[in-house]
Formats: structure tokens, C-alpha cells, sequence
């Protein structure tokens, strides 16, 4: 006889037998853990922790959106508190500045990475972003990423009259977005605009990684990038098969699925690289990858440990994870949120027009310049909340926070969802208003409302591609809005309920239309 669990959404088929074995060893392993608690410093307590089900912990009680149910126990636990999963105790932050405290002011305490079994499928274990590795050797390749990233992104392109790489990249590609939503209306007269999105996105970061090796458009690469939602639904916080040994060993799809995406992620990448590497010439440096070739060539000695080039297609997997997801969902949800607010989108176009007008294309340095659409999209962040939670986080070292004693290796849950959606910040948070980041004048961003929307992390752990996204984001959105108007037919009922992820997805909409605003040439 089989049983069906369902775990964060997740379907797990477990026989009667292996369910009897399994609560054996749990119910020892659930003793011995008991038994043995850390000793706790004098003047200082432990986390608040609510009662929790033996051998399971919190795991039935945090359900499909364990994001929202720990913000609801925040608000009786305080913004510290302790529940455990199977049997191992997590650390649960909620609140702006008790985040702040623990990622920046104590962002040394705060910066390792949990050992998940999840983690370790990605980029063979490898990778800079979810290995446990926060040491010095960690901290100078997210470095060299960072350096690399900046340069072939947002630095100046001397080649080119844009202003820096991206805005190059992303002007072609939304102009190839444009025609293509124009040709999808002459045809069915209504699309699914994310799988366009995914697309173009995924052009972008390849041509900044792999220039004119990035194969666009060929079946492989769509077929990895289409499929990467196999990756958000299982690289989450609260992962069951993290906490959960012997689920490693029953049949699992979804477990399936992650491993199967991340060996072909990663061996798209790879051979990629290797097709790179056989005419790389580090007198013509064009993009992330030859900087990482150049850089290793270089430093061929001095940095044997630094990087190699395995060691690069590690980098790239990571880089191209950051420049492309996050993105491309935040695209995504604004679209949905253009066509479920006509009166939000013609003010856009409305600061377009007289900011742009309508005889030349949106560009970077514009941004300053239209301070609506920057506040639409600070809101878009914020009421979405597509990353609910932070990568995990681990403690480094014994530490303390807000007088509770947190001992060293525990693992941490950030929950960006509550900040973005705390009634004392916010007020009507579940109100979509991006008026909210205006200044009093409507003239310019309030700097101190937009620093409290949380979606890139902080600290040491601050996504890489933080600046890049937000570029980015802008610049394809003013494009399609300067030229397209985009809606949904009357009657139709757009479904903004998000997904549980590692970024949260909207149901897939077929039904968004787009018209042309004027003529062109």
C-alpha cells in the first residue's frame, strides 16, 4: 500500500513499510537530538519556538506558503524565532532592521550557507552561490564575478554609441520582443508573453557571458532556459528532501526533475565554454567568459586556487543564474500587473511620452528621468514579493541577536516576504500603489521607501546581479511601453496568486494582447 504525501506542494509516494522504518529511526534520531541541546550562555535564551509535531517539527504547519505562515508567527513570536523541520532547528528573521542587523552589521556571524543535499546538486556542488564555502577563497570569487559581471554589463561599451553593454543587448532584444508580440497579434490576436520573456532574457545574459558564442535561439538552449522552472519549485527554503534523509532514496519526480535540469544547466555551460576556449584571444576580450579565460591565464600561477577552468564554467553557471531568472519573473509580474491596471500603465505612457516622446528609444539614462515607471517597478518588487525568501543562510561562528544566543552552523531563513509586506512599514500593504515611492511632488524617488523593499538580499550574500537586474527590468519595460499598450479582453480574469518557489511565478496567462501606441517607421 502506498501513501501520498504532499510536502510545500510537493507529491511524495512512500509505502506503509518504508513509512514504519522511517518513524523508527526518526523517533531514535528525534531522542538523541532532544537530548542534546547547546549550552546556552548565562543572560542569554533561545529563540522563541512554537509546539511542534515530534519527528515532524513545523512541516505540516508551514503548508504551501510557508513564507506567509511565518509571518503570521512572527507577529506572536517576534521578528527571532526558532522552528524546527524533521528534526533539525532553523532560525526564522522577520523585520527590516533585525535583517539589517544580522546581514550587514553582523554580516561575518551571518554569511555561511546551510550544507543542504539540494545544494549539493548544483554545479556538481560547486557552486559560489550555494556552497557552504564562505571564506576568504569564496569571497575573492564572488569578486572576480562581480568584476567580471560589471564590466560586460553595466561598464561603457567603447564599441558602440549605447551606453554600457546592457543597454546595447537589451535594445536589440526588446526590439525583437516587440515584433514578435506584434506578429503573435496578427496570427492568434492574444499570446502567453512569459515564454517570449524567458527567451529574451536569456539572450541577454548569454551574449554579456558568451557573445557571439551564445547559440540563440537553437533548440538546447531553449529547451534548458524553458525548463527552468524545475529548478525554482525545488530550490527553496524549506526544501523537504533537506531535512528529510530518506526521501533522498524514495521516488520523487520533483526531485528528479531538479537533478536532470541542473546536469543539463550545467552541461549546457560547459560545452559552451569549451566551444569558446578554442579561438579565445586574450587580446580581444569581448565578454564575461574571455575576462575569466584572460584572468586565468594571467594569474596562471599566482592564483592556482582562484580559478581554473572548471572553476569557470562554476562562475559562468552562477552568473548566468543571476543575470536571467530574477529577470525574467520580474518582467513577468509586471506585465501582469500593466494589464490588471489601465490606469497605471497610461501613466507610464504618459511620463514616456513627455519624458522620451516618441521619436527615439528609451535609454539608460533616462531612469532619473521617469520616476513613475522607477516607482512601478520598486512596487512590482515589493507587492509581488517574488523572492520570498533569501538563499539560506547559516551562522558562521556562536553568535547573538536581539539578546537570543544562536549557536554556530544553525541554519537560517531570511524572510524578505514579511518585510515587503509588514503593515508598520507599508500601511495598506496589499494594495498595489506605486505612489507609495513617489516624494511628496511626484517628481523623484523617496530614497528611504525605496531602501526598505527587500527582494536582492544584503550583506555579503547581496545578489551580484542586483544592479544589472534593475537596469535591466527598466529598460525593457519603458521600450515595450513606449510602443505597445498591453491588456487583457474584457471578462477576463487575470490570477495573480503566486507560486511557491524560490521565486514565485504567476499562473501563466494566454490571453494579454498588445496594440502599437503610434505608427513607426
Amino acid at each position: 500500500m502506498w501513501i501520498m504525501f504532499s510536502v510545500f506542494g510537493l507529491p511524495i509516494p512512500i509505502s506503509a513499510t518504508e513509512l514504519l522504518l522511517a518513524s523508527a529511526v526518526f523517533c531514535l534520531v528525534f531522542w538523541v537530538v532532544r537530548t542534546w541541546r547547546p549550552r546556552v550562555p548565562q543572560g542569554l535564551k533561545s529563540p522563541p519556538e512554537p509546539w511542534g509535531w515530534p519527528l515532524l517539527g513545523h512541516v505540516l504547519t508551514l503548508g504551501k506558503n510557508p513564507h506567509v505562515v511565518l509571518s503570521q508567527l512572527s507577529q506572536r513570536y517576534g521578528d527571532v524565532l526558532q522552528i524546527r523541520i524533521g528534526c533539525t532547528p532553523v532560525l526564522v528573521l522577520s523585520g527590516l532592521d533585525t535583517i539589517r542587523q544580522a546581514l550587514v552589521r553582523q554580516g561575518d556571524d551571518f554569511k555561511g550557507r546551510p550544507d543542504l543535499y539540494s545544494f549539493t546538486l548544483i554545479t556538481d556542488g560547486q557552486s559560489m552561490t550555494f556552497n557552504p564555502d564562505s571564506g576568504p577563497v569564496w569571497a575573492a570569487r564572488r569578486r572576480l564575478a562581480q568584476n567580471a559581471l560589471n564590466t560586460f554589463s553595466v561598464a561603457s561599451d567603447p564599441s558602440s554609441s549605447s551606453s554600457c553593454y546592457l543597454e546595447d543587448h537589451v535594445s536589440k532584444e526588446a526590439e525583437a520582443l516587440l515584433g514578435k508580440f506584434q506578429e503573435l497579434m496578427s496570427g492568434p490576436g492574444h499570446f502567453d508573453p512569459y515564454g517570449h520573456v524567458v527567451a529574451s532574457v536569456a539572450n541577454v545574459i548569454g551574449a554579456m557571458c558568451f557573445g557571439q558564442h551564445f547559440p540563440q535561439s537553437s533548440k538546447e538552449m531553449l529547451s534548458v532556459v524553458e525548463s527552468s522552472h524545475d529548478f525554482v519549485e525545488s530550490a527553496i527554503s524549506g526544501n523537504p528532501v533537506d531535512f528529510f534523509p530518506i526521501l533522498k532514496y524514495l521516488p520523487n519526480p520533483g526531485l528528479q526533475r531538479f537533478k536532470s535540469f541542473n546536469q543539463r544547466f550545467l552541461q549546457f555551460v560547459r560545452k559552451t565554454v569549451q566551444e569558446h576556449y578554442q579561438d579565445f584571444d586574450k587580446n580581444s576580450v569581448q565578454d564575461i567568459v574571455g575576462a575569466l579565460f584572460k584572468h586565468s591565464e594571467d594569474n596562471s600561477q599566482a592564483s592556482s586556487r582562484l580559478i581554473s577552468q572548471e572553476k569557470t564554467v562554476n562562475l559562468v553557471n552562477d552568473l548566468f543564474g543571476a543575470g536571467f531568472d530574477t529577470i525574467t519573473t520580474a518582467i513577468s509580474w509586471s506585465l501582469m500587473y500593466i494589464v490588471t491596471n489601465p490606469k497605471i500603465q497610461r501613466k507610464i505612457q504618459e511620463e514616456l511620452d513627455r519624458v522620451i516622446g516618441r521619436a527615439r528609444r528609451p535609454r539608460l539614462s533616462d531612469r532619473p528621468q521617469l520616476p513613475y515607471l522607477e516607482a512601478f517597478i520598486l512596487e512590482t518588487f515589493r507587492h509581488s514579493s517574488f523572492v520570498p525568501f533569501t538563499i539560506p543562510h547559516s551562522t558562521t561562528r556562536d553568535t547573538t541577536l536581539n539578546g537570543f544566543f544562536i549557536p554556530k552552523e544553525r541554519c537560517v531563513f531570511i524572510n524578505q516576504w514579511q518585510v515587503n509586506h509588514d503593515p508598520k512599514l507599508w500601511g495598506d500593504p496589499s494594495e498595489f500603489r506605486p505612489e507609495r515611492f513617489l516624494t511628496s511632488d511626484g517628481t523623484a524617488i523617496d530614497k528611504f521607501a525605496s531602501e526598505k523593499v527587500l527582494l536582492f538580499s544584503m550583506g555579503k550574500r547581496r545578489c551580484i546581479g542586483e544592479v544589472m537586474a534593475r537596469w535591466e527590468v527598466f529598460l525593457f519595460l519603458a521600450i515595450l511601453l513606449q510602443r505597445l499598450e498591453f491588456s487583457v479582453p474584457a471578462g477576463v480574469k487575470v490570477d495573480l496568486t503566486p507560486n511557491y518557489g524560490l521565486t514565485m511565478k504567476h499562473p501563466r496567462c494566454e490571453h494579454v494582447q498588445a496594440r502599437l501606441r503610434f505608427p513607426t517607421k
